[in-house]
C-alpha cells in the first residue's frame, strides 16, 4: 500500500480545504515546490496533486505551480483538477506527470476516459468524489446524483490504473476515513482503490492496512501531515513492506 502526501493548489499556494469548501482554505505553504521537496526529503515515494481552481473552472489554472513541483523532485506525481479533454491529458503526461486523474470527465464524458486509458495504459486514474454516496462534480460543487459504485463499474474494463475514492464530508475534517464504504467499493470492483478523505492519525492508517488484500492500494493524507498529527517517518515505517527473514547461516 502506498501513502500519498497531498498538495492541493489554490491561487498558486499549497492549501487544505475543509469538506471541499473553497472559502475554508488553510494555507500551509506559499511555495508548493518547496513543499514537494519536503515530502521528498521525508521519504515519500509519490505525490498527489490537485488543481483546486482548475477543478471549478474546468481547465488548468495552477499550471505554473504544477510545473515547479515537477521540476523540484523526481517523485512520480498523480494530478487531478481541470483535466477535461485529451489535449490537457497529453499536455500533462508529456510534461512528466505520471498519472492524470479524471473526475468530472468520468461523469460528463466517459468516452474520454476510455480513450485515455487505451492510449495511456496505467497512466489514467478515475477520481470519484462522493457526498452521501453520490458523486459530486465540478470541484465538488454539483451533485451528479450518480451512485459512486455505478460510476466505478463503468470503467472496470477499460484499463484504469486506480479509482481514487474521496468521502467529501470527511475531507480535511480530520474525522477519520470512511473505511467501511471504501472497502465495500474495493470489494465490489476489480480496479485498485486509493482511499482519500479524513485521515487524522496513524491509527487511521492502521485501520486501512488490513484491507490491502481487498483492493485498497493506497491512501492519501494531507492536513494531518501538515499539522503534525501524523509523523512522516512513523507513517512510512508502517507502510514499509516487511523484510523476509534471513535463513540462518549453515556452518560447514
Amino acid at each position: 500500500m502506498i501513502l500519498f502526501p497531498a498538495i492541493d493548489l489554490k491561487d498558486g499556494q499549497a492549501v487544505r480545504l475543509i469538506k471541499g469548501d473553497m472559502e475554508r482554505a488553510t494555507v500551509f505553504n506559499l511555495d508548493p515546490a518547496n513543499q514537494a521537496r519536503q515530502f521528498f526529503a521525508q521519504g515519500f515515494e509519490w505525490l498527489h496533486l490537485v488543481d483546486l481552481n482548475g477543478a471549478i473552472e474546468g481547465r488548468p489554472v495552477n499550471g505554473e505551480a504544477v510545473e515547479a513541483i515537477l521540476g523540484a523532485t523526481e517523485l512520480p506525481v498523480q494530478l487531478g483538477g481541470g483535466i477535461r479533454d485529451m489535449h490537457t491529458i497529453e499536455h500533462w503526461l508529456a510534461l512528466g506527470v505520471e498519472r492524470v486523474i479524471l473526475g468530472t470527465a468520468a461523469v460528463r464524458n466517459p468516452t474520454l476516459v476510455r480513450e485515455a486509458c487505451g492510449a495511456y495504459p496505467g497512466r489514467v486514474a478515475v477520481g470519484i468524489d462522493a457526498r452521501g454516496g453520490k458523486v459530486a462534480v465540478e470541484g465538488w460543487v454539483e451533485d451528479s446524483g450518480m451512485p459512486a459504485l455505478e460510476l466505478a463499474r463503468r470503467f472496470e474494463d477499460c484499463g484504469a490504473a486506480a479509482i481514487i475514492y474521496t468521502d467529501i464530508e470527511r475531507d480535511g475534517a480530520l474525522e477519520g476515513p470512511n473505511v467501511a464504504e471504501t472497502v465495500a467499493l474495493a470489494e465490489a470492483i476489480s480496479v485498485p482503490v486509493i482511499a482519500s478523505g479524513g485521515v487524522s492519525s496513524i491509527e487511521d492508517l492502521r485501520a486501512l492496512l488490513p484491507h490491502e488484500d481487498k483492493g485498497i492500494a493506497g491512501v492519501i493524507s494531507g492536513r494531518a501531515l501538515y499539522d503534525g498529527r501524523i509523523e512522516p517517518a512513523a507513517a512510512l515505517a508502517l507502510f514499509a513492506p516487511a523484510l523476509e527473514p534471513m535463513e540462518p547461516l549453515k556452518l560447514c
